[in-house]
Order: C-alpha cells, then structure tokens, then sequence
C-alpha cells in the first residue's frame, strides 16, 4: 500500500498559506492587527477609559471584510464597503465614539487600506461605468467619514489640505495601478467602436431629452449653492452628478439603475448631517433636488420596461430610502438626537406618494404606447410577409405550373400517338424536353430571386422581362406548351409600365394553360391585346367544351383567385365565364397609369 504523505508541521503550513495569499491580503491584515492593538492601547491606557470607544471595531472589522470580498465581488462588496462606512460614521457621532486618524483624518489605518485596494480591484475588474460608479460611493463615503465623525469640529483647514491632498494620491495611484493591470482584450477597430458609442448615446439622448434637460437644470441649481454652503456641499453635488448619469442611462438596465439611485440616495442621507450644508439642500425633505428627479426618472423606465408586478419590490426599496432620508434630514438634530418633526414628515410622505403615483401612472403610459408600437411593427411585418408568401404562390402558379401543365398535355399527346405514329410521339417527347428545361429555368430564376440574387434592375420574381411584351407573348404562343393553336390579335405600344406588362404576360399565361386543361376538343385560342391611352384591354377565348372528366393533372382551383389578385393589386377589372356559343372567356382590363401596387 501507498505511504501516505508525511503530515505539514505549522511552519510549512504557514508559509504555503502566505504563498497562497497576496501581497494585498497581509498588508490588509497587517493593518487590521495594528489597529486592533493600537485602539485598544489608546483606550485602555487613557486615565478615564470609555469603553464605549471599542465600537470603533465593528467598522475596521466590516471595512475589512468587504476588502477581502472584493476579491470575488469587486462591485457588490464596494457599494457595501461604501454604505457600511456611512452608516458607521453615524453610529460613531451619535454616541460620540471617538475616532482615530490615521494618513487621512478620522479614518483608522485597516479602513484606509480596505478602501484603497477595493478601488484598486474595481479598476482592475469591474466595467469602466460599474467601476466609476462605486468609486465615486467609497470616495463620497470616506469625505463624509473624514467630516462626519469630527465630533468636536477639532479638524483644522491644514487637516482638511492633508487629509485631501493624501486622499487624491491614494486614489489616483489605486486607480492607476488597477487601470494598468486589467487583461488586455481584443479591441474593435477605433471607428466602429466610435460609431457604436455614438449610437448609444444618441439613442439615450434621443429617448429621454425630457428627463435629461430637467436633470440638467437641477444640477444648475445645485452647483449654485455651493457659493453659500462652502465646500462641504461638494460632496452633495458629486452624489447629485451621479444619481443623474444612472438615471440618464436607466433605460438600458433599470433594474439595476434603480437600485443605484436607491443606494446613492442612502449615502446622501447619512451623508447630509454631517456636511452643515444649511437649509439649502432640505427644502424637499434632505433629498436634492437631482436625486429626486432621478429617482423620478428610474420609477418611470423600470415601469416602462417590465410589469408592476415585477417592478414593485424594487421601487419599495427606493421609496424605503426616500423614508429613511426625510427621517433623518427634515428632523430635528439637537445633542445628538434625531427628534421627529411628525407634521412636516406627514407631508412628505405625501408629496412622496404624489410624486411616485405621477412616475407611476407615466411608466404605465409609456409601456402602452411602446407596446402599441410594437403591435403596429409587428403588423406591418405580418401584412409583408402574407403579401410576399401571396406573390410568390401566384408566380408558382402562373410560371411553374403553366410549364409542368404543357409537360402533361404532351405527354398525353406521345402516348395516345405512339403506337400509331412513333415519329409524331418523338416530337412530342422532344417538346416535353423543351417545356422541362424551361420549367426548371423558370423555377430557378424564382428560387435565385426568392434568395436576392437577382440582376440588377430586375423585379421580384420576374420570370420574363416583358420590356416588350408583344414579343413575350408571341414567344408565349410560339412554345405552345398548352395544347392549343392560338391566333394572336395585338395593338400595344412599345412603352408599356414594366408592371402591367408582367402581370398582362401572367394573366395571358394562365389563361392559355386553363385552356389547355379544361378546353375539351378545343382547336383555336384567340388573344386579343389592344392599349389606348388610359388602359390595357386583354381578351382571351376559346372555341372547346367543357370537360366532363378531370382535367389533366388536377385543378388546384387557384388560377381564377391569382388572376383577381394580381388585376386588383393594379386597380384594374377582370371578367371570366362561358361564352353563349360555347367555349370560354377571360377579359381584363389594366389601368396604364401607376395608380396600383405590385407584387414585387
């Protein structure tokens, strides 16, 4: 038996899990032991220890966590790094929980290190509009920690320079050094890429101007307060900005887009109290007013894209932010404490329910109309392909089976003729040889057309020219494949529209193959076509009787119903029936000028 492996002592193991591990991973947890003993040493070696500071942990302990899941879920794990760090900033205000700094201000070393590197795996991993989204939560996030827990407003304006100066370069080198590291991917040529791009975004501009323009015009409004609010309101406006961009590209993913917005605005709320920003940004319950818009904006497209049904837990996510927002901002914040303003919070809640019924009740409007217009596509569509599938059973019926109806008449004609005259039968054999090849070039043609490689200039389904179409039907008549002498009395003009003259080549044809199909003992055809200067008068009899068997090969029962088709596509009249002294009659009538449709 195989000698099992000898067992690892601790010290290989350690050193294989090292190896496993990043560089990243154990600066991380270098930074979170160093905390651990440097906080607890400020704590505990203080004269008068509170130990109400230890609740400082739980934000290092969940700024870390969130670093190490980034390494799975870049995205997830920074949009919940970013919340976890607001929402620790307020617990750490509202009990007074002291903070430590470190490189940037109020901000512990293992929290620092946890942010950088999840910005630098979002650079690295994430999609450039992901990636520039959830940097700019952790980068609002950590201004709102650098303010917010200044509990006794110790930070001084060289404190601010620092803490600012040190955080651009940490987030400019992690930015760069994800940027760096991505894989390569094959790219599009530069100028499809552009014109792809392009499209994009005028598909975006082009379907939501409305939104976009009020948008717009808020974050004019916003960046006008920044004058009398100072500097802290720019962390407002950067979250204002991007609730804006989320919500113009909403229509692209609003599933995805509303909760964006939803988690901006939660920022926004924890952020609000600590920036000072005055009355300025709570004249609409601590929601600036581009975020409301936004917010506005994603209810309608997420409505717009699928049923309410589907909708509704998300748009209750959003409207839980907007509750938990005017709590916090429209309250009243004295020592510490939020106190509620229970008239003022009755208001909101319904301006709120006012606003998200208008979102509402537009989404619903919008996916009606987009439905109407899909409805209408969908039925010009169908009405294409029924006219499509219609000319092309009136081309299998006129040009196929008037060359296969001559290969039946002949063939008839060599068997009742070869046993008395087998010199008669060869001819005959020899026609239905001709009248085979041209019902195989006829079906070609249809089928090269049918695919769309038809010449240049040449009409769907476009068996014969008929530029000339004394010449096509002489040529017609000359084949002879029905049967049937036929005397030919024409008065056409050179100039005929090419699609009279096919569909007048047709009816001639069809007609010629009923008679050789139904015309018992016929002996003579007569084809009459004469134009004058309004239409084109087609007149074709025969001197036959009426069978009283069934016609050779069959009778589909279609060549009527084509013929009253095509002379209705051209506005035209169409007459058939027997004739008093026997025989039969197809008269039509086409109208010259081009006031009819064709079938191509």
């Amino acid at each position: 038996m195989p000698q099992p492996p000898p067992s690892k002592t601790w010290s290989e193991r350690a050193i294989e899990l090292a190896r496993r591990l990043d560089m990243s991973v154990l600066v991380l947890f270098a930074a979170l032991a160093f905390d651990l003993v440097f906080v607890t040493q400020r704590i505990l070696g203080t004269q008068y220890p509170r130990y109400t500071d230890f609740g400082i942990f739980p934000a290092i302990f969940a700024m870390a966590a969130c670093a190490f899941w980034a390494r799975q879920r870049a995205a997830v794990a920074g949009m919940i790094g970013a919340l976890a760090l607001m929402m620790f900033t307020f617990f750490i205000r509202y009990y007074d929980i002291s903070a430590y700094s470190s490189v940037l201000a109020n901000l512990s070393v293992t929290e620092v290190v946890a942010g950088v590197e999840m910005v630098y795996l979002l650079a690295r991993r994430a999609r450039p509009g992901v990636a520039f989204s959830v940097i700019s939560a952790l980068v609002v996030a950590a201004l709102t920690a650098v303010f917010g827990r200044d509990v006794y407003r110790n930070l001084s304006g060289t404190g601010v320079v620092q803490s600012l100066l040190f955080g651009v370069l940490l987030l400019g080198g992690a930015v760069v050094a994800g940027v760096v590291g991505r894989p390569r991917q094959e790219r599009k040529p530069q100028n499809e890429e552009r014109l792809q791009t392009m499209r994009r975004i005028n598909d975006l501009v082009r379907g939501q101007w409305p939104l976009i323009a009020l948008l717009a015009f808020t974050l004019l409004v916003e960046f006008s307060y920044t004058y009398s609010a100072g500097y802290r309101s720019f962390v407002a406006l950067l979250l204002s900005a991007a609730s804006a961009v989320v919500a113009a590209a909403s229509p692209r993913r609003p599933k995805d887009a509303i909760l964006v917005v939803a988690g901006i605005m939660l920022l926004s709320a924890f952020a609000t109290p600590f920036l000072y920003l005055g009355h300025n940004y709570q004249f609409l319950g601590g929601v600036p007013a581009t975020q409301v818009v936004a917010g506005f904006g994603v209810v309608v497209n997420i409505v717009r894209a699928m049923p309410i049904a589907r909708a509704w837990p998300r748009i209750a996510v959003l409207s839980g932010v907007v509750a938990v927002t005017a709590t916090l901002n429209f309250g009243l914040y004295r020592s510490g404490r939020l106190i509620a303003n229970a008239s003022t919070l009755a208001m909101l809640a319904v301006l709120a329910s006012l606003l998200l019924g208008i979102a509402i009740a537009i989404g619903l409007y919008l996916r009606s109309r987009d439905s109407e217009r899909a409805q209408v596509v969908k039925s010009a569509v169908t009405d294409a392909q029924t006219a499509e599938r219609m000319a092309l059973a009136r081309e299998l019926h006129d040009v196929v089976a008037h060359h296969v109806t001559g290969i039946v008449v002949q063939a008839q004609a060599a068997r009742m003729m070869g046993e008395k005259n087998p010199t008669l039968a060869l001819e005959s054999m020899e026609r239905i040889e001709d009248a085979g090849v041209e019902a195989l070039a006829a079906m070609r043609r249809l089928v090269r057309s049918m695919r769309g490689d038809a010449q240049a200039g040449a009409g769907e389904f476009n068996e014969q020219a008929t530029t000339d179409l004394a010449a096509d039907l002489r040529r017609l008549v000359e084949a002879g494949n029905h049967g049937v002498p036929t005397k030919l009395d024409l008065n056409l003009p050179p100039n005929l529209p090419h699609e009279v003259g096919r569909s007048a080549l047709r009816l001639i044809q069809e007609s010629l193959t009923n008679v050789g199909k139904h015309a018992a003992d016929a002996t003579e055809a007569v084809v009459i076509a004469e134009a004058d200067d309004r239409e084109l008068h087609l007149r074709v009899t025969d001197n036959g009787r009426e069978q009283t068997h069934r016609p050779a090969g069959g009778s589909g029962g279609y060549g009527l119903v084509g013929m009253r088709e095509r002379v209705a596509l051209l506005h035209g009249r169409l007459s058939a029936g027997r004739e008093p002294g026997g025989g039969w009659r197809v008269e039509a009538w086409l109208p010259l000028e081009a006031n009819g449709e064709t079938d191509r």
